[in-house]
């Protein structure tokens, strides 16, 4: 955390946030995520070569679903669902993004398990700064990345934790829980990122050391 300058929002306001912003907006909020979740359940299960569809489509459609939330938390009005397929408009460099990013991870989690959830962390934002910044490459995107979450790994990783009772409870619902608990997550994580962009901005803005 910074020294001096702006500070960071705390956990609880992220999370009260999110569900500020989804007051009204239930319905849009999770049928989008369901057209993810559903694509990329189904590639995998449909073809026999699911696992390479699955590897193709994943950037793309990880791009869509960020800039599908992103959207949909700083407006008011509902979101198109077709902003969920625009990752495939810059295929090669959210394809190159999500592979970079699940090779890092896997290769983490072989040598030793904290490694791997460190590297996926590090590089959480990537795509939402492809979002916001659409000329960046699959690179750069993760620089950023590594420069937003330097002092954060462990607000984010607290902020995941914060769902682990949510989590149980749908499990014991059958999974139907996570149809509400999914979107929730999802725009919480949201709402870290701007938080992550406004500190950054407004900090080096004043001359301050973030």
């Amino acid at each position: 955390m910074p020294q001096q300058g702006y500070y960071y929002k705390g956990n609880g306001e992220i999370k009260d946030n999110a569900k500020f912003q989804l007051r009204g907006r239930w319905f849009n909020a999770i049928l989008g995520f369901l057209i993810y979740g559903v694509i990329i359940g189904a590639v995998s299960r449909v073809w026999d070569e699911g696992w390479i569809i699955s590897l193709l489509i994943q950037g793309p459609m990880l791009f869509g679903l960020s800039k599908f939330f992103l959207q949909f938390k700083r407006t008011k009005e509902n979101v198109p669902y077709e902003v969920l397929f625009n990752g495939f408009s810059k295929f090669k460099e959210t394809f190159l993004l999500g592979v970079i990013i699940q090779v890092a991870v896997i290769v983490g989690l072989v040598l030793l398990i904290i490694p791997g959830i460190i590297i996926g962390l590090m590089y959480s934002q990537a795509f939402l700064i492809m979002v916001d910044n659409p000329n960046v490459s699959a690179i750069e995107a993760l620089s950023m990345s590594r420069r937003y979450m330097k002092g954060n790994l462990m607000r984010l990783l607290f902020l995941q934790l914060s769902f682990v009772g949510w989590s149980l409870l749908s499990i014991l619902s059958v999974g139907i829980g996570f149809i509400w608990l999914q979107p929730y997550y999802k725009l919480s994580t949201i709402n870290f990122y701007d938080d992550l962009v406004r500190v950054q901005f407004n900090n080096e803005f004043q001359g301050y050391q973030v």
